[in-house]
Formats: C-alpha cells, sequence, structure tokens
C-alpha cells in the first residue's frame, strides 16, 4: 500500500470545517449537541466516536448541511470554498447502502449525477470509472439483491465518489459486516482518501477501525455532546495489514478506548 498521505497535488481540493460553539436541540427539550468546537483542516481523515446518543449523527448531518443548529456555526475553509456547507460538494454514505433494487449496480451509482442533469454518456463513464476504483468493474449489470453486503457498501461508495466531492461524510458504513470485509473496505477507503484528495469524516463506534484510518481521532462526550479529546494519532504513514499489530496502533487505540471509557 502507498503513504498514507494524500496526493500533494490533489490535496487543495478538501474542503476544511470549523465548527465553533455548536448546540443542537431536539423537539421536546433533549439537547443533542452543546457547545461543540472542532476545527478540521482541508484534505485531513478524522474519525468521530462516541457514547450511543451523543450527538454524532447529528454533528455529521449538521455539517453536511441537513440539520440547522439551534446556536454556533459551521463554516467551510479551504481553496475555493463555498460560502456555506449547504453550497459545498458533499458526499454522504450512511451505514445502510440505500441502493435502488429496480436499478443495476451502474444505474445506481449514476444516480446523483443523473439528478444533476447530467447527460446519459458522461455520466455514464463517470460512474463506470468510480465502480473500477472500488472493485467493482466486473458487476456493473448486477442488481442489489445478487450483491453481498460488502459489495453493495462499494457501490454506495463508488455512487457517493461519482461527483469527486471535496467533502466525503460516512456514518458508520462498515457497521454491519464482518471483519474480514470491514478491514479490506478500511484499507480501500484509505486508498480513495489518496486518489481523490477529499476530506474525510468518518462516524464509527470501533477504537481500532478509528486509529487505522485515521490522522486524528474526536471523541464526544454523553449526551449532550461536546468534544472532550481531540488526538492527533502517532502512526507511521504507511498503513497496511502489519500496522493492525503495531504497538503504536495498540497505543492510540488505548487512548481512544480510555477516553470513551470515561464517559461510559
Amino acid at each position: 500500500m502507498t503513504s498514507l498521505q494524500p496526493d500533494q497535488t490533489h490535496h487543495a481540493a478538501g474542503l476544511g470545517i470549523s465548527i465553533e460553539g455548536v448546540r443542537r436541540v431536539f423537539p421536546g427539550g433533549v439537547t443533542a449537541i452543546d457547545r461543540a468546537d472542532l476545527q478540521i483542516s482541508p484534505g485531513e481523515f478524522v474519525s468521530i466516536l462516541g457514547p450511543s446518543g451523543c450527538g454524532k449523527s447529528t454533528l455529521l448531518r449538521i455539517i453536511a448541511g441537513l440539520e440547522k443548529p439551534d446556536a454556533g456555526t459551521v463554516a467551510v475553509t479551504g481553496q475555493h470554498a463555498p460560502a456555506t456547507p449547504e453550497a459545498a460538494d458533499v458526499a454522504y454514505v450512511f451505514q445502510d447502502a440505500h441502493l435502488l433494487p429496480w436499478r443495476s449496480v451502474l444505474r445506481n451509482a449514476e444516480l446523483p449525477l443523473e439528478l444533476m442533469g447530467a447527460d446519459r454518456a458522461p455520466r455514464r463513464e463517470a460512474a463506470k470509472q468510480a465502480l473500477t476504483q472500488v472493485g467493482l468493474a466486473d458487476a456493473l449489470d448486477r442488481y442489489p439483491a445478487q450483491l453481498s453486503g460488502g459489495m453493495r457498501m462499494r457501490v454506495s461508495l463508488a455512487r457517493a465518489l461519482v461527483t469527486k466531492p471535496r467533502l466525503l461524510l460516512l456514518d458508520e458504513p462498515f457497521a454491519a459486516l464482518d471483519e474480514i470485509t470491514r478491514q479490506r473496505l478500511d484499507e480501500q477507503l484509505i486508498k480513495l482518501w489518496q486518489d481523490f484528495g477529499m476530506t474525510v469524516i468518518f462516524v464509527t463506534h470501533s477504537t481500532a477501525e478509528a486509529a487505522f484510518l485515521s490522522q486524528r481521532a474526536v471523541v464526544m462526550s454523553r449526551r449532550p455532546g461536546r468534544v472532550i479529546l481531540d488526538q492527533r494519532l502517532d502512526l507511521p504513514a504507511r498503513r497496511d495489514v502489519s500496522t493492525r499489530s503495531d504497538p503504536r496502533m495498540v497505543a492510540a487505540t488505548k487512548i481512544i478506548f480510555d477516553a470513551l471509557e470515561r464517559e461510559s
């Protein structure tokens, strides 16, 4: 596997995110997030962890512009950055692949470009390229029911990448997969990050997954969620199967685990 650092020629493609004093109160008065502060540089890979119900997914939705904070600000930074996250080139991957069962793999992958009004020929070509990048070049004509869970998630990743996003948000995308498939997709996600140079924000419950993937691990407190740990990970730039048993990864995983344990 190549260096973990993204290709510097594409590094400017990533968007930075500045989160200051964000607060979100649900109907009924439940405060999900309170005074959350986080700075993410363009091109970084950051994982967010925390107890169930601490607001991780809510924060991701706020960054994506799918929800509005009740207080605080979310601003986009970076080269040619838009004024707001809503205007940014953002892709969102959910825990469930959410594929349309009546559409082939190719037609699922091209859907974002179709909704944007792209012509058929270029959008099909872009979808083929994205599917090739996730290792599904030989599955273009299959349907979701014919795919394994790991393959369905690869289609979801291809669909997210087909627009060449500058910010990729992932909400526990591999949580329902078996461990071997999950580790393989982790390795593939690193490669995709390298190739595209986008900023990645990855929500997970797995301390080992966060340590393996990320440059930084962010831990949120119990509800109302706020950042209690923002840890830059002291790990080798090159990450592969051997990294999982590296003492530095063991140490990084423990730091994340200890912060989570304090909130349990």
